[in-house]
């Protein structure tokens, strides 16, 4: 590869990076604690591309002044052309700066088993507490899942909460899901909850929808990847959030 074409993907790269650092497309692929390393990283990659850029252009003139008549051919007669076909490397490069993929989603949780959040094989049933008090109680789907699959003080029994996150048909079955990261979106576990009652089955997979419903006490099983079974009162479709993860 030819060094202009290295500091052209060094440019666009390190653009790339500082991009979706600061109008926050990184959360489609690592946690938020990492913005800071993905601007950091992205800088580092500019400053070296500019600075190899502004070095080459130097070098480039003095050549000039050596040989004033760089386009003579050589011995056999032939001009030297620069290797066109390096320059393909740039188009994945401007695809990730231009647009960005979307975040995982349904086919994600269809290739991947849900389970029990690894944090509750350690998590006694004296470790949750009471729900707070409310009508209805927002959630998050990791601690729903984890309560409903381990908590035998029946701490969600009669309780309506409230859980946001979106479609999945697999089986049959209509699916709430959330994917949980533990640093980036290679690590993606699933949690889902399985919607009863058919009032969510009209949405596409990927449909982001806020429910307030009540869990099915003891659905939760390893049989079923500890998937409650949540009755809906509500269901509202929503825009997709700017961060779709869990942690």
């Amino acid at each position: 590869m030819r060094r202009e074409t290295q500091n052209v993907l060094l440019i666009l790269l390190g653009g790339a990076l500082v991009k979706i650092a600061l109008n926050g497309d990184y959360l489609r692929y690592v946690k938020p604690a990492q913005q800071p390393w993905i601007i950091a990283g992205g800088a580092v990659m500019l400053l070296l591309g500019a600075t190899a850029i502004v070095r080459d252009i130097a070098t480039a003139r003095a050549a000039a002044k050596a040989a004033p008549d760089p386009g003579r051919p050589d011995a056999h007669g032939h001009h030297h052309h620069p290797a066109r076909s390096a320059w393909l490397l740039v188009v994945p490069v401007l695809a990730v700066f231009l647009v960005a993929p979307p975040a995982l989603g349904a086919d994600s949780v269809t290739r991947t088993e849900a389970r029990l959040p690894a944090s509750a094989a350690t998590t006694s049933a004296a470790a949750f507490p009471p729900l707070p008090a409310g009508a209805v109680v927002p959630m998050a789907m990791n601690e729903v899942v984890t309560r409903a699959g381990w908590d035998a003080n029946g701490t969600l029994n009669g309780r309506t909460v409230e859980l946001s996150g979106f479609v999945v048909h697999t089986g049959g079955q209509t699916l709430l899901a959330r994917l949980v990261i533990s640093c980036c979106a290679a690590d993606a576990a699933p949690v889902t909850v399985h919607l009863k009652g058919g009032a969510a089955d009209r949405f596409p997979s990927d449909t982001w929808l806020r429910v307030a419903g009540q869990v099915v006490p003891g659905t939760a099983t390893e049989a079923n990847s500890y998937t409650p079974d949540l009755v809906p009162v509500t269901v509202e479709r929503i825009t997709t959030p700017k961060d779709p993860y869990e942690y």
